[in-house]
This record gives C-alpha cells, sequence and structure tokens, in this order.
C-alpha cells in the first residue's frame, strides 16, 4: 500500500532521518523528520495556477506544536490547541525567511508549508527539524524552489562551537544561533550572544554552514529518488519587452526622484513619475505587469546609482548614519522612557517595574517557565503616515519585538541582583528603516531612566547589501527603500564589549564570508558611533528608582515559617496585602519579596512578617491583643500568629476574682514572656508590666 522512501544520516552523533510516501500522501510534498527521537511533519502544498490580478507571491508557513508530542494535555477551559504561541511564530518566521527567496519572482501560486510537530524527545530542538522537512517537503513537490537548504543550531560553550546543542545544554551556551542555507551560501542568521566579538559570531556561521552541508546532500539524495515531475516556469508575457522600452525612457525622472532625501516628498515624486508611465503606456496593457515591472526599473536604477557613485538615496555616503537624537526620561510618570530618533525613524520606549507576579508563564513543550523580561513591540499605521487597521501584534510586530528582546537580555541584572519584572514597551511612532534596532537603543536608555542596572549600554544598527556581479557596497543604517530594493538585511545589535544580537536575511542565493565580515566590521563601528550618541542622554543606570515604581525588599525565613505567612487557604497573606497595600511573593527556598509603591506599606508588611516568623524570647515584652478569656486566664496574641496564656495569678498584683475584671476580648495590653511548659505553650505576665509605659517592673525593682 505504501511506497516509502527513506533517507538516514548520522548528523554529528544524533540520527537524522528522512521519510517520504507514508504519510500525508495528497499534499504535493511531506517529509517525515526525526532528529533523536524528535518528530516533525512537514507537508508543501501550491495551487497550480495564480489568482486573476495578483501581483505577489502568496507563501504561508505555519509550524504547529501539538501537546501529545510530550504527552501532556493543552491547558485552558477547550483543552486544546488555539492560537500560535509565541514561539510557533517566532519558528514560522525562521522557516519563512530562508526559503522565500528561492522561489522565482515569477512564480506567484498560493503556496503553503505546514510543519507539525508530532514527538519531541526533551534533547533535540523541533525548529531545526522542521526547517530541514521543510526544505525536504519543497523539494519534492514539484515546486519550483531553488533549494534545498539545511538549517543548524550552533552553540557556543567552554569557547569550543558546538552542533545543534541539546535542551539541556542551552543553558550552558554563550551563543545561540540559528543559520540557513543552501551549499553556496547562507542565507539567514538569527541569534542571541553573551557579548561575543565579530571573529566568533561570524566563525559560528562558518562553522555552521560546513555542518549542514551532508543534511542538504540528503535531500538531494532524497529528491532524486522520489521528486514529482518539476512544473513548468510561467512564460514571460509577449508584451514584456514593449513595456520595459517605455519604462526605459524615464529612467532619469526615477533617479531625480531618488535624490529626494525627504521620505513623503520622495514618495509623492516617485507617484508622479510611476502615474505618467502608465498615462504614456494607455489601458491596453496589463496593470499588474506593469506594476512589476515599474518596481524593477526602480530597483536598477537605485542600485546602479549606489555601485557607480557610492551615494544613497538621501545623500549619505555607505558607512555614515543619519542624525541621532537620544532622550531618556520622555514620560513624567512613567518608571522609565525614552525618546530615540536616527533620521526618520523614531521609536518611543517605556520601561514598567513589577513584581514576582507579573512574571510572564511560558507553557512550552519541554515544560512551564517563567520570564521576568519582556518586550512589547508595536507598529502603528500612522508611523509610515497611512491609516490602517489596529489589532493584536502581527508576525512582523512579534518578530521584531523577539530581536530587540535577544538583544538586551543578556546585559540584564541577574534576577537575585534585581528581583524585578521588566517590562518594555516600543511604539513606533516614525518608521524609515530598522525600526527593531531604534527599539534596541531606546530600550537601552528606558532601562537605564528606570534604575535598572545595565552591565552596560546597547545599540543596535541595520545594515544592507547591493551586489550586481562581483561588485557590491554594504550600506549602514538602511532606510526603508534600501531595504526593499537591496540584497541583504542584516542587523546587529551589541554593546562596546561585543555581539549580543544578530539577524540576516538574504534576498539572493547567498552571500560570501568575506561580504560579512565587511558588514560585520562596517557594523561595529556604526554601533560605537551610536553608543556615543546615546551617551548625550544617559551613561549608565540612574541611582534609584522612580518614586512610583515598586520597592521590593527581600529578606529569607526558615521554610517551615512559609506556611505560617500563608495561613490557612492563604487567610493571612492575604490580609496583610489587604491592610499594608504591599505585595508579597515568597520562593519555595524561603526567599520572600515585599513590594509596594510606597515605604510605609512596605515597612509595615515587613515588621507583619517578622512578627509572624520571629520566636519568642524569655523576658522580652511584647504588646498583644487578648483573644480569649477563661476562668485561669487569658490568652494574648502577642507575636503574629503566636499566642500565650497569661495565667489569672499574672494578671495583676494580688488575688484576681475574675479574668475579665482585669481584660476583656479585644483588650489591647503589654505583656512579658516568663517561661515555656513542656509543650513549648508560651507563658506570659501582664503584672510584670508597666501598662501605660511598657515599663519591666522586675527590672527596676532589681534596681
Amino acid at each position: 500500500m505504501f511506497k516509502i522512501f527513506r533517507k538516514e544520516l548520522d548528523w554529528n552523533g544524533t540520527p537524522l532521518v528522512l521519510e517520504t510516501g507514508k504519510v500525508a500522501r495528497q499534499a504535493d510534498g511531506a517529509v517525515m523528520v526525526s532528529l533523536g527521537e524528535t518528530t516533525v511533519l512537514c507537508t508543501a502544498v501550491a495551487a497550480h495556477s495564480p489568482k486573476p490580478g495578483q501581483d505577489f507571491f502568496p507563501l504561508t508557513v505555519n509550524y504547529q506544536e501539538k501537546a501529545f508530542a510530550a504527552g501532556k494535555i493543552p491547558g485552558g477551559f477547550f483543552k486544546r490547541e488555539g492560537r500560535p504561541s509565541e514561539n510557533e511564530t517566532l519558528v514560522s518566521r525562521l522557516i519563512d525567511r530562508p526559503i522565500r527567496p528561492l522561489f522565482p519572482s515569477s512564480f506567484k501560486c498560493e503556496t503553503q508549508v505546514i510543519c507539525t510537530v508530532l514527538a519531541h524527545d526533551m534533547e533535540n530542538n523541533p525548529d531545526i527539524a522542521a526547517m530541514i522537512g521543510a526544505s525536504a517537503a519543497l523539494c519534492l513537490s514539484g515546486v519550483p524552489f531553488f533549494g534545498p537548504i539545511a538549517a543548524a543550531r550552533v552553540g557556543w560553550i567552554d569557547g569550543e562551537y558546538v552542533l545543534n546543542p541539546t535542551v539541556a545544554q542551552m543553558d550552558e551556551t554563550a551563543l545561540d544561533l540559528v543559520l540557513a542555507g543552501t551549499h553556496e551560501g547562507v542565507l539567514m542568521v538569527e541569534s542571541e550572544a553573551q557579548e561575543l566579538s565579530e571573529d566568533v559570531m561570524l566563525g559560528a556561521v562558518n562553522f555552521g554552514h560546513d555542518a549542514m552541508k551532508p543534511v542538504i546532500d540528503a535531500i538531494i539524495d532524497l529528491a532524486e529518488s522520489c521528486a514529482k515531475e518539476p512544473r513548468a516556469l510561467p512564460e514571460e508575457p509577449a508584451e514584456t519587452a514593449e513595456i520595459k522600452a517605455v519604462i526605459d525612457g524615464f529612467d532619469k525622472p526615477f533617479a531625480d526622484a531618488y535624490t529626494i532625501a525627504d521620505k513623503t516628498e520622495r514618495q509623492a515624486a516617485l507617484g508622479e513619475v510611476r502615474a505618467a508611465v502608465k498615462e504614456k503606456l494607455g489601458e491596453e496593457y496589463d496593470g499588474v505587469l506593469v506594476g512589476s515591472l515599474i518596481k524593477a526599473k526602480e530597483a536598477d536604477v537605485v542600485r546602479g546609482s549606489i555601485l557607480k557613485t557610492g551615494n544613497r538615496i538621501d545623500g549619505r555616503d555607505t558607512k555614515t548614519v543619519r542624525q541621532i537624537v537620544a532622550e531618556a526620561g520622555f514620560l513624567p510618570r512613567a518608571h522609565g522612557s525614552s525618546l530615540f530618533t536616527r533620521g526618520e525613524t523614531q521609536a518611543m520606549v517605556v520601561a514598567t517595574l513589577g513584581t514576582g507576579q507579573d512574571e510572564q508563564i511560558i507553557d512550552a513543550l519541554v515544560g512551564e517557565s517563567r520570564s521576568n523580561f519582556m518586550l512589547h513591540y508595536n507598529f502603528p499605521p500612522y508611523s509610515v503616515g497611512e491609516a490602517g487597521r489596529v489589532g493584536s501584534p502581527g508576525r512582523r510586530e512579534i518578530g521584531h519585538g523577539k530581536l530587540a528582546w535577544r538583544a538586551l537580555r543578556p546585559l540584564l541584572p541577574k534576577k537575585e541582583d534585581f528581583p524585578y519584572t521588566i517590562r518594555l514597551v516600543s511604539e513606533i511612532t516614525e518608521s524609515n528603516g530598522s525600526s527593531s534596532m531604534a527599539t534596541v537603543c531606546g530600550g537601552s536608555l528606558a532601562l537605564m531612566d528606570a534604575g535598572v542596572p545595565l552591565d552596560r549600554p546597547v545599540a543596535g544598527i541595520a545594515m544592507g547589501l547591493i551586489k550586481e556581479g562581483d561588485a557590491f557596497a554594504v550600506l549602514s543604517d538602511i532606510l526603508g527603500d534600501e531595504d526593499h530594493l537591496g540584497d541583504m538585511d542584516f542587523k546587529v545589535a551589541g554593546s562596546e564589549a561585543g555581539v549580543t544580537s544578530l539577524q540576516m536575511d538574504i534576498k539572493i542565493t547567498s552571500i560570501t564570508p568575506e561580504i560579512m565580515e565587511i558588514a560585520l566590521d562596517q557594523a561595529k563601528d556604526g554601533r560605537l558611533h551610536i553608543l556615543g550618541e546615546m551617551s548625550k542622554a544617559l551613561t549608565s543606570a540612574r541611582d534609584g528608582l522612580a518614586d512610583s515604581a515598586p520597592k521590593i525588599t527581600t529578606m529569607s525565613i526558615p521554610l517551615d515559617k512559609i506556611r505560617d505567612i500563608i495561613g490557612p487557604g492563604g487567610k493571612i497573606i492575604r490580609e496583610i496585602c489587604e491592610t499594608t497595600g504591599a505585595k508579597i511573593d515568597i520562593d519555595d527556598d524561603g526567599t520572600v519579596k515585599v513590594a509596594a509603591v510606597t515605604g510605609a506599606s512596605g515597612e509595615a508588611a515587613v515588621a507583619r512578617i517578622r512578627d509572624i516568623v520571629a520566636e519568642p524570647e524569655l523576658g522580652v515584652i511584647y504588646n498583644g491583643k487578648v483573644v480569649k478569656t477563661v476562668d485561669f486566664g487569658a490568652f494574648v496574641n502577642f507575636l503574629g500568629a503566636k499566642d500565650g496564656l497569661v495565667h489569672i495569678s499574672e494578671l495583676q498584683d494580688g488575688r484576681t476574682e475574675k479574668t475579665t475584671d482585669i481584660c476583656k476580648e479585644g483588650d489591647t495590653v503589654k505583656v512579658k514572656v516568663i517561661g515555656f511548659d513542656d509543650r513549648g505553650k508560651v507563658k506570659l505576665s501582664m503584672k510584670r508590666v508597666d501598662q501605660e509605659t511598657g515599663a519591666d517592673l522586675e527590672a527596676e525593682s532589681a534596681e
């Protein structure tokens, strides 16, 4: 019934298996990938004809994790998988970015790649298997795809590169770098690093690229045995040459428009030229074809000008960074804030400090974890002068936010040194190139403005590439148009000590290590320049937190006292929080964190906790409250939840007929600890204490 094709190889000590022909046979391409015992089903399906009037390539990549892969039942009311998690969205982008440039520009059929995690062995990450499987499924599908690609993860442990570190090793590595590429070169890089040098980062890319070549060969071998017949590419329309001839006559107007530095004015001028081209062509030609050929002409004009003259759209040379204005403390009531402006890109970043109760709970296949650092990136339509829908964050916003998160996280203080939950929100108020790197710069300033003790400030810069044949130009601090019309988007973030995050996307088949080295060196110069401009606003964290930020007091208590603070059903801790206005977090190791906006609130809560955990001391006088009267004396609550007995003979000097003659329930009294019985119960005395002054009468009489 099944005709199964299988390819297996030993990949750095871990078995990698590619299998097709048994599952999902109606898909154009379907491959089951196993890395160790982590298994991912990857499918590819493409429509056989594009929709009428469609002028773009509708590629969708969906990576989805099934809870059963880890032997779990999903949480929530419905007990089934719901909207994609942040990790699923990020991995979908990881798969999309390297495969998208490998489809021919003339291919416009709707294409969908779905990667489903079926098993997770808790050692091998499924994202690498999913990227390999997506490539293999496309190669088998017959869809015009100029692959295959492969992917790998590279770690840096004890000064050595590690290929595909396990889940456990990820806690030890100073580098988490994922890359994908073809035999010829690298197409995509995504990484987080602990301030590593440019040489180490470049070495990691080269190490990973060499290591994944056997996987590319395995996919080729599998495709040669069972790939479907390749689909024919769409033929170029007959009228293409005629349209190109007309558009060629507008070279100078396009070139003049692209010398206008202001983005809004430039777009207006380009709109006029485009309208003139369409008017001259008339209505007889296909509008979609005309539009695509105009875009191609614009790309040729911009790219050719940069390669010939070295001058860019806004008049800069290839290495100059746009003017920067950095401000800290931009918003008066925020815990920390900044406004970072670089040319026509602007990010308003706000830092908010919270407690352990504000940590983000992450429910992943490998288990539940908590994060005390969140970064949320928002890109409203007004930032590019447009009107548009405002809704939940899209894949782009999640991806850009994660990139900035990776860049800043290595410099944050350890949780035990700074026990706050940190949330950064970046509102992009203007955009013309690399708003994610503006978020990094603004985020660093906002954190320092909030008093977060960063080891060093962090900055980021976006690099571009124009490459025609052997000629190329690496561009620092690219504009939006240079991003769209160029061949590379290369973002590097870090401190003066090294790189903390690197992201690269290539729109051509590959780039050489030489170009990457030039881009990294040029990015370092740009990053140091930006750090210098940021230092004009703030050089280090402010000495204290904002008045509106919670102040956290940390204390340690014996483990057997935890339940005394919590109380039955949480009664005591809830009562402390309600009466003092403070927030209290208790860790399993006995660490107690008390957070309060006002000093008085925090001090009151700390005092209550200390009373609860304190042990009564012989001869010490305490304030107490009568909680019960009996014939033989009164029970007094005097130290947190502790009660002691004042025997009737210790209520006053002389004989006492009835306890209620001296005190009643609810009375506030002063008591002295005079002993402990065989069961540890506390013996108290009122008569040995002056009830007005609290003086120790026994001590006075001894004198």
